[in-house]
C-alpha cells in the first residue's frame, strides 16, 4: 500500500482543492431578444453590448 512521505501541507491540499470553489457559468436573459448570454460580453447573433452596435449580425 502506499504512504505518503510527507504530510501535505496546506499550501498544497489549498492547490488541489481550488477547483471545488469554481462556479457554474452565469447567464443573463437580454433585454431585447430575450435569449440567454453571458453577462458583460457581446451578443454574437445581433452584435448588441450595452445597447450599441459593436459587431455586424451573423447570418
Amino acid at each position: 500500500m502506499a504512504v505518503p512521505k510527507r504530510k501535505t501541507s496546506p499550501m498544497k491540499r489549498g492547490f488541489r482543492r481550488s477547483a471545488d470553489g469554481l462556479k457554474a457559468e452565469a447567464y443573463v436573459e437580454d433585454k431585447d431578444s430575450g435569449e440567454l448570454r453571458r453577462p458583460h460580453h457581446v451578443d454574437l447573433k445581433t452584435g448588441m453590448y450595452r445597447g450599441r452596435q459593436i459587431l455586424t449580425p451573423k447570418n
